[in-house]
């Protein structure tokens, strides 16, 4: 569809979309570069000011990596490619285990490895992150280092008794007690956040490496959440589960449910399997039907998720919440034709700008200005902050809005 055919409000909405990834991409330029250690910061307060001692984690390195490479693909800035070309030479030089194998979970300020376990879900960001490194570049050892990442992940994560992937190892791969992500996880051996960004990963790799292995390996971790973590009788997604897949998940997260939709459906039209396709297409439309239903708040953002134990609703709205629900109603209804998934992500959009960008400083607030002044502030940039959720919406977001809904493969 060129532009002369679409709707004024779509074009408008374009170009909101491509101003705001440039924006993001501007901040992240001018505010994240660690000139005196290397690398990027790893934490910039919400006042937009560095904490030049604060440690270095591999999932924000990653993802800025990932986020310049594709930027960098989008719009036409040496900036750009040179954020993604420092984050790469930093990534490789510093986060890599040489002895055996795979990426270190974080650093200390300098670059040295202080937490040397090897989480899953940071060995599938590495790949997604270098297979658009090398998608930008061409450059063949991106592409090897994110081989090497994903032959370690099928030879050490695979549950061969009970199928899925495992959560976490030590530094040479052996048994963890602590498999948690973070904090606020729980520590069960199976989660379907791991699952869903090695999903991502694959995906990627597959456009990158279309080998008979690589596709395998994405068919088995789509069917793994075919099987055992969508939740046919309410579409949530289970999120903890121990060996056997029995759900111990504490409740509904909306922003895991809606981007697992959409990721879903993007890796079905990378594996190319039309029959599947169509048979998985209408359980992932419910996906989104559901967020839609329970999870929109007063200002038609989603909130955050529902508490099991207290049957109550968590309203905090969160900056990747809104940025997943964006792409996902606008999966829905690039898929159904459905102008209600239309109205929804319009709304989200609308609340985003309002509410979860920081017009006066730049970047997106972690909580929105629903929650000022009451809530302390949140880091701009810090371990689970980065231009990755939003940077991300706006691309995807662009190309549902073309009506092309396919794998981006430049």
């Amino acid at each position: 569809m060129n532009a002369a055919m679409l709707p004024s409000s779509v074009i408008v909405l374009q170009q909101e979309f491509r101003a705001e990834l440039s924006a993001i991409a501007d901040w992240w330029a001018s505010h994240t570069i660690d000139q005196q250690q290397g690398g990027f910061y790893g934490e910039v307060g919400a006042d937009n000011l560095p904490v030049p001692s604060a440690s270095k984690g591999i999932i924000l390195n990653a993802r800025i990596l990932w986020f310049f490479s594709e930027t960098a693909q989008q719009i036409n800035n040496p900036v750009y490619r040179d954020c993604a070309e420092r984050a790469y030479h930093y990534l490789c030089a510093n986060f890599f285990d040489d002895v055996h194998g795979g990426v270190y979970w974080e650093l200390d300020a300098a670059g040295a490895p202080i937490n040397t376990k090897k989480q899953v879900y940071a060995q599938a960001f590495t790949i997604y992150a270098l297979c658009a490194y090398h998608q930008l570049t061409g450059d063949a050892q991106a592409l090897a280092r994110a081989l090497e990442c994903f032959n370690l992940i099928e030879q050490h994560a695979i549950d061969s008794v009970n199928q899925g992937y495992l959560e976490a190892f030590t530094r040479d791969w052996g048994v963890i007690e602590d498999l948690r992500l973070s904090e606020k996880d729980l520590n069960y051996p199976k989660s379907q956040n791991t699952h869903l960004h090695i999903l991502e990963a694959y995906t990627t790799l597959y456009q990158a490496q279309p080998s008979a292995e690589v596709r395998a390996a994405l068919q088995y971790n789509i069917e793994m959440f075919d099987r055992y973590m969508i939740d046919r009788n309410t579409h949530h997604l289970r999120m903890f589960m121990d060996l056997q897949w029995n759900d111990f998940s504490p409740g509904y997260t909306y922003g895991h449910d809606i981007e697992a939709s959409w990721l879903i459906a993007k890796a079905l039209e990378s594996l190319g399997d039309e029959a599947y396709t169509r048979a998985l297409t209408p359980t992932l439309i419910r996906i989104a039907e559901v967020t839609l239903q329970e999870g929109i708040g007063e200002l038609g953002q989603v909130v955050d998720s529902y508490d099991f134990a207290s049957a109550t609703v968590n309203n905090d709205t969160v900056w990747w919440v809104q940025a997943e629900a964006l792409v996902g109603f606008l999966y829905a209804y690039s898929v159904s034709g459905e102008q209600k998934y239309f109205a929804a992500a319009e709304a989200v959009w609308a609340f985003i700008k309002k509410y979860q960008i920081d017009n006066e400083a730049g970047e997106w607030l972690w909580l929105s200005r629903l929650h000022a002044p009451s809530a302390t502030p949140y880091y701009k940039v810090g371990f689970w902050k980065c231009p990755y959720h939003n940077g991300r919406a706006m691309m995807e977001a662009i190309r549902y809005l073309q009506g092309d809904a396919s794998v981006h493969t430049t």
